[in-house]
């Protein structure tokens, strides 16, 4: 069964968005169940700082033994920061997704308004 931490919100499509310290700024990455469907990942690819996009927008790309899917923006913002560890590591997607597995941060530019909670994530998965 996929983990699914209750503090955190998610889309359809599979990310998720966690607060910060900052109200307008948020962790994105994608979730376990997500990482466990692509299988082992061997690259991703990620924007530039300084990048916007909007919600729903197409922002990386992440590369599975078997597939390449594309990271869509859960938000509208501003990207702040991207995790360069996954250059090295990009397997770090699949032992830590919410944690050393993120991949930017965003600073909102509008407030998110179609994301999901842990239940109605677990709901969308079949859980």
């Amino acid at each position: 069964m996929a983990n699914i931490p209750a503090d955190l919100h998610y889309t359809a499509d599979h990310e998720y968005v966690k607060g910060t310290s900052d109200p307008n700024v948020f962790v994105i990455g994608i979730t376990d169940y997500a990482q466990d469907q692509l299988g082992d990942i061997v690259f991703v690819e990620l924007p530039k700082e300084g990048a916007s996009y909007g919600a729903h927008d197409t922002f990386g790309t992440i590369e599975a033994v078997k597939a390449v899917s594309e990271l869509f923006s859960p938000v509208a913002g501003e990207v702040v920061e991207v995790n360069s560890a996954l250059d090295g590591d990009p397997s770090s997607v699949n032992r830590d997704p919410y944690g050393a597995g993120w991949m930017i941060k965003m600073r909102l530019s509008s407030p998110p308004s179609d994301l999901m909670d842990a239940a109605a994530y677990q709901k969308h998965i079949g859980g």
